[in-house]
């Protein structure tokens, strides 16, 4: 979350794709503030563990954290100095007895697999490059996911940029509200 911010706020990307919990939106949206940067949701969703097609928890309508407390949790380094508001996961501040750390979304979804693990995500990404081998069940939480871009303050942004958020949106129609 960092990087997008500082790359959209120095110029290096027009716009950032982020998103932010009804728990974390105050401090996301200070960060913005502070680079010069606005959010531009496109869609609230409820998030969802993405798990394996073979998960014992796989047929589950919907599960709770506690369902999954036996199972390892990944999630994506953070910087030791970033702030829990910028996981790329919902609810990553919440203690887990078994949990693994990874750098890279292909590491992500081939661990959750061996292992039997999961993790908390919009489903947008599990719908698009992992539809076989993930899968997502709703998660019990009166949490919300914010999904949107963030782009610098009265920047109107290009054809390709509009063609992007465009594809974006109807991505995140498709799979954040299944």
């Amino acid at each position: 979350t960092q990087g997008v911010i500082d790359d959209v706020a120095s110029g290096k990307s027009e716009l950032g794709v982020l998103f932010q919990t009804s728990a974390t939106a105050d401090e996301v949206n200070a960060a913005l503030d502070a680079a010069g940067l606005e959010f531009v949701e496109l869609i609230q969703s409820a998030p969802r563990v993405a798990l394996p097609a073979s998960h014992p928890m796989v047929n589950a309508a919907s599960l709770t954290l506690e369902d999954m407390e036996d199972y390892p949790y990944l999630y994506f380094e953070q910087d030791e100095d970033s702030p829990v508001a910028f996981a790329e996961e919902a609810l990553a501040g919440v203690p887990r007895a078994k949990s693994i750390a990874c750098t890279d979304r292909a590491s992500l979804s081939e661990l959750i697999v061996a292992l039997n693990g999961y993790t908390v995500t919009s489903g947008i990404l599990v719908g698009i490059t992992d539809g076989s081998a993930l899968t997502t069940i709703p998660l019990e939480t009166d949490l919300k996911l914010h999904l949107g871009y963030v782009t610098a303050d009265n920047r109107e942004l290009s054809v390709m940029g509009e063609r992007f958020v465009s594809h974006l949106a109807r991505s995140l129609d498709l799979y954040a509200n299944r």
